[in-house]
């Protein structure tokens, strides 16, 4: 299956990419060999490499995979300076220890650092390192603007505060980088303090501009604008999506979890379904009309799929093999890369092949261009009043 140019109609649906990210971090959830994660961090920036366009959040995948190097830092400086529950025989150094309280016993300020309790806190910190890359790849490859076209009625607001907050940064690093290339292209300094305030300054300005250009749009569409439903649909509404969304916190936790798959697949389907109720009742108070709905088709299929069978393997291999996933730190051993996980990782590399190619409109950023050359307003689709 060749993939095709990225249209309107043949791009890929936000959700999909989100699937397949949420699948590789519940893989990533479910091993510390680093070998293992760096494959997942592999496969997710081929991935990124080959699908994403020039839009501003495209560029937050660099960002995420920053914060993991900090968190992984962070991790190794607590270990060394703090301790680690892992016992171990090959000192490395040894620190003055800090005399703590009685009520303080369980932790300590310095002392003996080892060499398998600094590796113990690098496997945890690459696994957390690796979830925040898998989750940055979502946002480099999915639309927000696009993903909030999909999203149910009775969530419609929340994300467009959402898509707006997401979109800030991206759009303020954007007009930084513009304003101090021409700043370059004047023989002006682009770097420094003062080449920084001057620069601040209609930086602030066209985000004031952009911010009250979004109100007025919103405002002209019927932002905040609901249909009147009786109580009793209000309150089964909230009762229904309060209770799935906590159906779908413990099973999630019990199936990420080493001890609860038992309970944690029918506690999310059952949580799933009720939240799924609430939120098409809670829909009967959208009064939003959908102009060209996000269509779910073939590939994005494939993209979700991809990411939801990485996962499923890698859990049913932490539960026939959880010692190839977890290499222990006590004794000192090299990590050693298992055969059939591994295989299973690179089953996410299938989006980059089947996913549609990025256009030159979604290169250009995905609100497309004004018949002037600028580019629109960012809008939030159209409402209709409320029918008597």
């Amino acid at each position: 299956m060749s993939a095709p140019q990225a249209t309107r109609t043949t791009a890929l649906h936000a959700g999909a990419w989100w699937l397949w990210a949420l699948g590789l971090a519940a893989a990533a959830s479910r091993t510390t060999d680093p070998l293992l994660l760096g494959l997942l961090v592999g496969v997710a920036g081929y991935v990124v490499a080959a699908r994403r366009t020039d839009a501003p959040w495209a560029r937050s995948y660099g960002a995420f995979v920053k914060l993991g190097l900090v968190v992984i830092a962070i991790r190794l400086v607590f270990a060394f300076f703090l301790g680690s529950p892992i016992p171990g025989t090959h000192t490395l150094v040894t620190l003055p220890e800090v005399p703590l309280p009685d009520w303080a016993k369980g932790v300590r300020i310095g002392g003996r650092v080892t060499a398998e309790g600094m590796v113990f806190a690098l496997y945890d910190g690459l696994k957390l390192a690796t979830l925040l890359i898998c989750v940055g790849a979502a946002n480099a490859l999915a639309n927000p603007a696009r993903l909030l076209k999909s999203l149910p009625g009775a969530l419609y607001e929340a994300g467009v505060a959402v898509v707006v907050a997401m979109t800030f940064a991206p759009n303020l690093v954007a007009d930084v980088q513009r304003l101090r290339a021409a700043r370059r292209l004047r023989g002006r300094p682009d770097r420094g303090v003062k080449a920084l305030l001057q620069v601040g300054l209609p930086v602030l300005e066209g985000a004031l501009e952009r911010s009250v250009a979004l109100a007025a749009a919103m405002d002209a569409r019927g932002y905040g604008r609901s249909a009147q439903v009786p109580p009793a649909v209000r309150h089964t509404t909230s009762v229904l999506t309060l209770g799935g969304l906590l159906g779908v916190c413990a099973g999630t936790y019990g199936l990420l979890g080493d001890t609860g798959g038992g309970y944690g697949l029918p506690l999310l389907l059952a949580g799933l379904a009720a939240a799924l109720a609430g939120l098409w009742l809670g829909g009967r108070r959208s009064v939003r009309s959908r102009y060209r709905p996000e269509r779910w088709g073939a590939r994005a299929w494939l993209v979700a799929g991809s990411g939801i069978a990485v996962a499923a393997l890698m859990i049913w291999a932490n539960d026939y093999a959880p010692a190839a996933l977890h290499p222990p730190a006590v004794p000192l051993t090299a990590p050693v890369l298992p055969l059939w996980p591994a295989v299973s990782v690179l089953v996410g590399l299938l989006p980059a092949f089947v996913a549609p190619l990025p256009s030159g409109a979604d290169r250009a950023g995905s609100g497309g261009a004004s018949r002037g050359g600028r580019r629109a307003p960012d809008v939030v689709p159209c409402t209709k009043e409320p029918t008597q």
